[in-house]
Formats: structure tokens, sequence, C-alpha cells
């Protein structure tokens, strides 16, 4: 063998040793101080790194108001480009402190960076936080408030399908909730709503704070009493179906204070139904309006023909992100509202109308099965 040859199959060999090693090397991904990314894109797996990084000072900030102390191993991403934007999040705790970190997050590269990644980092935050599982509305609810505007409000449209059809869940079944339900989107859209509503009153801290309380004494009553006033779950669920009944106009929730909610009823004489707490002993309801009061509707909870969520249900996942299960309401008669900022909202539908004899004309009419309703009269 000629030196030409032997110099060619040294530097050969040498290539292909320096390849094996790069793809080794890309296939144990990149690491910081709290996350190990994985991904085929080497590119893709240093921005979600440095993300990761960013929204958990970031967010521990402003929900916590401080900054979280490094874990004792870091928690594992593995990220796929592709198909609808998703993602989850297992963790176990021991002694309160989560441990064994799982995360899997998915979509188009823009909607991993801007609403996968930080929901599913606002979770471990939680996590870290409150050492054991929040319900289900509070931790979904919360972490869907940080994703791009064009995935929360596809929770907002399907808000108003779901409350208009009796896939509701009234506040007492919804707080008691520790797993999810069957019919899970509308936890999503709920717990999002509720979650706007709430940090409209008083900001993230106070919220944390809120369901901190209320998951240490297991009372949600008096904690929603001296945190937002409301007497009961009830009221908040009343003052809740008022505002997202007339645009969830995070604006406007200041004109729904339990002081307006009761001046109102008491001027317009408004037939509303009244679910029971979560500490009555049974079903009591009782009507603002009893002469020819209707018996509250129910139905199923089930959904017909929809897409099946693909969140696991083990204990200590978080359930992740809001996916592609529903579909966009395709009746021109479909309520529609939006939460997109004022420059997006041109050619949005306007919002369909079931009008409420004593409410403004563009009101639809909503029903929580087993919970509050508002009824045509």
């Amino acid at each position: 063998m000629s030196m030409d040859a032997r110099a060619i199959r040294r530097a050969s060999t040498t290539l292909f040793v320096w390849t094996l090693l790069l793809g080794v090397v890309s296939a144990a991904g990149v690491r910081s101080a709290n996350f190990l990314v994985n991904a085929d894109d080497p590119q893709l797996a240093r921005q979600v790194l440095d993300s990761a990084e960013k929204y958990r000072r970031e967010l521990a900030m402003e929900w916590l108001g401080r900054e979280l102390p490094p874990w004792s191993h870091p928690c594992p991403i593995r990220v796929t480009v592709g198909g609808g934007a998703g993602g989850e999040t297992s963790f176990a705790f021991h002694n309160r402190v989560p441990f064994n970190w799982n995360m899997k997050i998915f979509g188009p590269r823009e909607r991993i960076l801007d609403s996968v990644l930080p929901h599913e980092i606002l979770h471990t935050i939680f996590a870290t936080h409150f050492g054991c599982p929040l319900p289900r509305w509070a931790d979904e609810g919360a972490c869907t408030t940080v994703e791009h505007f064009s995935e929360k409000d596809k929770n907002t449209q399907l808000l108003y399908r779901f409350l208009k059809t009796d896939r509701g869940i009234a506040f007492n079944r919804m707080f008691a909730m520790r797993e999810y339900p069957a019919d899970i989107l509308p936890l999503y859209a709920q717990g999002y709503s509720l979650a706007r509503f709430l940090i409209g009153q008083g900001g993230k801290q106070k919220y944390v704070q809120y369901v901190g309380e209320g998951m240490q004494t297991n009372n949600w009553t008096a904690t929603t009493n001296k945190y937002y006033n409301h007497p009961n779950l009830s009221s908040l669920q009343i003052a809740w179906l008022d505002w997202v009944r007339d645009g969830s106009d995070e604006g406007l929730i200041g004109n729904y204070s339990p002081n307006l909610i009761v001046a109102n009823e008491q001027q317009n004489n408004v037939a509303v139904v009244r679910g029971q707490s979560p500490e009555a002993p049974g079903p009591q309801v009782a009507s603002a309006r009893q002469e020819d009061a209707p018996l509250p509707l129910t139905g199923p909870l089930m959904p017909v023909n929809f897409e099946q969520d693909i969140t696991p249900r083990e204990p200590g996942v978080s359930g992740g992100f809001y996916t592609n299960g529903g579909r966009p309401a395709s009746s021109e008669a479909e309520t529609r509202t939006s939460s997109l900022p004022p420059e997006h909202q041109r050619g949005a539908r306007p919002i369909a109308v079931t009008p409420v004899s004593t409410k403004p004309a563009h009101a639809p009419t909503f029903y929580l099965p087993g919970g509050t309703s508002l009824y045509r009269r």
C-alpha cells in the first residue's frame, strides 16, 4: 500500500470515529444545572435548554416571588418535532420533594418553545413549591395561562361550547377532583378560565397562596371567602359564569365582586340556581326566585365523538399540555369569544346569543351539571 493510500485510509478512519463521537454527544443531549435535553436537532436542543432555565427562573419569580434552588438531579426533556403540540411531565414525591423527573414535549418548533415548554416548566415549579400534587383544575388552569395567545384562545372558544352543551363541571365537583375526568378537555378550558378570573383579582402570587391554603385546610369555602370574599364556591361560580357570559374581559373582572353580584341579583331578580358546596352533606339547591323555577339541567359528562387526550392518568403525572383533542367550532351559531390581543381580533366571529330576559342581549345561557345554571325565563 502506498504512502498516499495509507494517509487517505487513516484520514477516513479518523473522520468516521469523529462522526461516531459527535453522534454519541448529540444523542446524549445538552445539559445545564437543572435540565438535560435530548433532540434530533442539536440547535433546537440548545434552544430548549436555554429557554427551560429562563422559564424556570422567570416563572418562579412571577408566581412565587423568588427563584427556586437547584434540583438535586436535572430534569430530562425529550423533544420531538412534528404533529400537534403537546407534552407531559411525570415525577414522584419523597418527603414532599419531587424527584424522578421525566418531561416529553412535542409539536411544531414554535409552539414547543412558546407554549408547551413554559406550560410544563410551570408544572415543575408548582411541584417543587407545594411538594404535592395540585388540584387538577388549579394546576392545568394556571399552566395554560403561560402559553401563546393562540393556544389560550382555543381553550376560551371550547369553553363556550362546553358550557352550552352540558359539559361544564360544577365547582363543587371540580374543586374536589384529584385525578383527570374521562371528559378531560372541559377541565382544561374551565380551569384556565377560572385561573384567569382569580388572577385578575389579585395576581399570580395570591392565586398560589389561595391554592396552597385550600389544599392545606381542604376547606375551599373558608379559603375562597378569605382570599376572594365569596362566601362559598357557589357564589364564586355565579360570578365567574356572569363574567364568562359577558365576554371574559380581564379588564372588567372587578365588576363581578360578590357585593355587586348580590346587588344585581336583587335588582334584576334573575333566576339563579345555586349548587351545593363541597362541605354540604347532599344536594342542596336553592333558587333566588322559587316560583316556576325549572329543575336543574344535567346531562352526560362523556363527550360524543371527540379525540381522546393523550394525558396519562397515573398519580404524579402533570397531565401535560392542552393537546389537539378539541376541534374548532364549525357551526355558524357556535358561540365564540377571544382572549386575543385587540390587534389580532380582526375578522373574529361575533358571539352567538341566547338571551336571558334580565341580562344583556348578547348573553347566552350556560349550564353546569349539578351546579349553577342560568335559565331562560
